[in-house]
């Protein structure tokens, strides 16, 4: 096993748990979810003697459960693309505040980077939300961004880890400020975006403006895209210093995608014959549901989770084969009942998903990924006033699903967004209040925290409601 997974069950045996990822919101499902119910109490061991416990040593808050940060690279650009003082500024208050790791967006949805990569060109622009709307920010920086994190981070004992958008390489920039991304420099790499079965026919993303597709995704079926990134993978992978890697969007767009003729080629040798009605023997034009799923259908569903799991096998090798010792993980919404329209099984290939879900084939369960991850983090996005809850859509429910659908095979963190969520009324004070309970809800049902984003945490002036939260957990835990 890896040195993560090692030193997670080691921490595990001297009772301290320790760790060993569109970033974004979505509707409640239409799928009935399975209602877990309560999980059963752990019974005290009786070989346990509290005379051995080390009850009077001081705990380092550094050896309890993680705490993730995620920091957005176009939201945070116009703070950090030019200035390394105000990073290390900020990384001092993330430190100060109780998180022990950050996870730096190195590779945002428009498909270029911000780190040192022969594969893709660094950023010198992106867009942001101002008060004036949406408006480009410019870098004229030169310095190599995230080892500005690694930097900082690390001298003020974080971990520092790089999230990447995974399946993107384009954007069509909202309110007329245009587009950038590699699919939009290159038209030959054209046949690598998806191919989209809407109403209107089969449409290739780049020919699309509709704002569903703002972000043009690439079709993970394709073998010289999967190389590609592969490549990019392996480059960042390359930054000895950094912690671990978290994988975003490593996914298909929607339910629609995708349905080019590599898509139907591999999908036709998979289940053996040729689908005579294409696409609409799997899916109809326009369809955004699978609740009623064809025998077709729930092999199609089979194959695009197959065709995820496949691909983050490779990356896992891959990241490994360069730095055995690096953690590596995803990131991925916790809305479980949903996932399979964005073509992800996350769970445990122990998990029996068609046994709970209606939208599932038997052979479902064998593309899930977990065994192959050091740490999953979960969106827990749920609403302000949905914190604590045993089953989907409330901060815990998302937690307490993902610990039974991963079965122990990675650890895992989940938490809320802060910035994006429905507040559903409350004012500032409980909404701080309800920032405060996420730390309880998210740590105390997984394997530690994660919040989404650092510049919501600014914006709504969070520190202290999160410092809160957290000192609660580490003082219990003492």
């Amino acid at each position: 096993m890896k040195i993560y997974r090692k030193l997670f069950l080691i921490l595990l045996a001297v009772g301290v748990v320790a760790f060993a990822t569109t970033s974004c919101t979505e509707d409640e499902p239409t799928v009935p979810e399975w209602e877990w119910g309560d999980p059963e109490d752990k019974p005290d061991d009786p070989t346990d003697d509290p005379s051995d416990d080390p009850t009077d040593d001081p705990v380092d808050p550094a050896n309890l459960k993680p705490r993730y940060l995620w920091i957005d690279a176009a939201a945070n650009f116009p703070d950090y693309a030019n200035n390394k003082a105000q990073i290390a500024a900020d990384m001092k208050k993330v430190a100060e505040t109780g998180f022990t790791d950050i996870v730096v967006d190195v590779r945002p949805t428009m498909g270029d980077v911000l780190f040192v990569t022969d594969q893709l060109p660094m950023i010198t622009k992106l867009d942001y939300w101002s008060d004036r709307g949406y408006q480009y920010f410019h870098r004229t920086e030169t310095w190599d961004y995230l080892q500005a994190f690694i930097d900082a981070g690390h001298a003020e004992g974080l971990r520092v880890h790089a999230g990447m958008n995974t399946m993107v390489g384009g954007k069509l920039y909202p309110y007329g400020l245009g587009q950038d991304g590699m699919l939009f420099r290159d038209g030959s790499r054209k046949e690598w975006a998806s191919v989209l079965n809407l109403a209107g026919g089969l449409t290739n993303m780049m020919d699309t403006d509709d704002d569903a597709y703002s972000a043009k995704f690439l079709n993970p079926a394709h073998p010289e895209v999967v190389e590609f990134l592969l490549a990019v993978i392996e480059d960042l992978a390359a930054y000895d210093q950094l912690d671990g890697i978290f994988l975003d969007r490593c996914r298909y767009d929607c339910l629609a995608a995708d349905f080019s003729d590599i898509s139907r080629e591999a999908f036709e040798k998979y289940i053996g014959k040729q689908v005579e009605n294409w696409p609409n023997d799997i899916m109809a034009p326009g369809q955004t549901t699978s609740y009623y799923p064809t025998t077709l259908q729930k092999q199609w569903l089979e194959f695009r989770a197959k065709t995820i799991h496949d691909f983050v096998e490779k990356a896992e090798q891959r990241v490994h084969s360069v730095n055995p010792d690096i953690q590596f993980g995803v990131y991925v919404g916790g809305w479980y009942s949903s996932y399979y329209d964005v073509g992800v099984n996350w769970a445990s290939p122990s998990f029996p998903t068609s046994s709970h879900y209606s939208w599932a084939s038997v052979d479902y369960k064998n593309y899930g990924y977990a065994d192959h991850l050091d740490f999953i983090l979960i969106g827990a996005y749920a609403s302000a006033t949905s914190i604590y809850g045993g089953s989907e859509w409330s901060v815990q429910g998302f937690c307490k699903t993902a610990g039974k659908v991963l079965m122990g095979d990675c650890p895992y963190a989940g938490g809320p967004d802060v910035g994006n969520w429905a507040t559903n009324g409350l004012s500032q004070a409980d909404l701080k209040k309800a920032v405060t309970s996420t730390v309880d809800a998210a740590i105390n049902d997984g394997d530690g925290y994660f919040c989404f984003d650092l510049i919501h945490i600014k914006m709504y002036d969070y520190w202290a409601a999160l410092k809160k939260g957290i000192d609660a957990y580490i003082e219990a835990n003492k």
